[in-house]
């Protein structure tokens, strides 16, 4: 376990360099100038020079990332152009309404996708599955802002349960959560029906059933258990995907996640705030993945850690 851990710490660190480097240089490759953003249209040449040098954008760009590098060792991730605060600062007030919408919007894909892909392989073949795989593949094909809006038309308009939007209590959090949920469950529930119906045609299920197991116990004990670990990477996967935030769901339902911090930083091209997500989101990737390695032991003990 040491060891594995070891070796995934190194693979990490050699992965967030990466990411680090590929998002400076990129950033820096936009056609749009953050000082000119900064300074305005109106603003002289030699006010813009200014802002240049007290932001060091006037240096070498190796320079300028070894610079970046040294301070993102020590914890801090820049300040921002246009907001002048602290990114880190800026991250973490936003962090808590992203991993609230994450750990709902999980929650919502699993309740819809594994019932749904479970229930069609066993059905597999027949109208039902057939209808479900339609609904999974409306679910993951229609637009979020279309499904919210419905959603908002529907159970915060005409039938007034859930608020219009905002952010502050688990009213607001279901329609959101919900929004993203469904096009997840689509995904979820085909991935799920497909893992299930090459596991109920291996030996050990004839045998199961055989033996006089009833059926519930066969597919959610022994099919289900052999089934789930493509379910399981991909929550791990999920998880750094939401530590990213949702843009699209976040300014539908107004809520104050990373998304709507990195989209606004992209519009104003403030180069701190965008590398600082993006760092925020390979952390969530790294940690999500790892943390799906460590559970499937648990699913499946033939699973090794090496």
């Amino acid at each position: 376990m040491l060891t594995f851990l070891a070796k995934r710490l190194g693979q990490s660190i050699l992965i967030l360099f990466g990411v680090t480097l590929i998002t400076f240089c990129l950033s820096f490759l936009m056609p749009a100038d953050p000082v000119r953003m900064i300074a305005g249209r109106s603003a002289t040449q030699a006010t813009v020079e200014s802002i240049r040098k007290q932001l060091g954008l006037d240096q070498p760009l190796p320079v300028q990332y070894v610079k970046y590098l040294g301070r993102l060792v020590q914890g801090d991730l820049g300040r921002s152009y246009k907001q002048k605060t602290q990114v880190r600062e800026l991250i973490m007030s936003r962090l808590p309404a992203t991993l609230l919408l994450m750990v709902g919007t999980i929650f919502f894909e699993l309740l819809i996708g594994l019932p749904a892909g479970i229930y069609a392989a066993t059905k597999r073949g027949s109208p039902t599955d057939t209808w479900i795989m339609a609904l999974s593949f409306a679910g993951v094909s229609i637009p979020q802002f279309v499904l919210g809006l419905l959603l908002l038309y529907v159970f915060a308009n005409m039938i007034p349960i859930f608020p219009l939007g905002g952010y502050g209590s688990l009213k607001h959090l279901v329609l959101p959560a919900l929004t993203l949920g469904i096009s997840g469950g689509g995904w979820y529930s085909r991935m799920i029906r497909s893992s299930m119906v090459d596991v109920l045609r291996q030996d050990f299920i004839r045998t199961a059933r055989a033996k006089g197991l009833t059926e519930r116990a066969v597919v959610l004990v022994h099919a289900l258990r052999n089934a789930i670990l493509p379910v399981v990477a991909m929550v791990g996967l999920d998880i750094g995907i939401f530590m990213a935030g949702a843009v699209v769901v976040e300014s539908v339902y107004g809520w104050p996640g990373i998304g709507q911090l990195a989209w606004q930083a992209i519009q104003m091209v403030d180069i701190p705030i965008i590398m600082g997500v993006t760092l925020v989101a390979a952390i969530g990737i790294v940690l999500g993945n790892l943390l799906a390695d460590l559970i499937m032991p648990f699913v499946d003990p033939r699973v090794y850690l090496r």
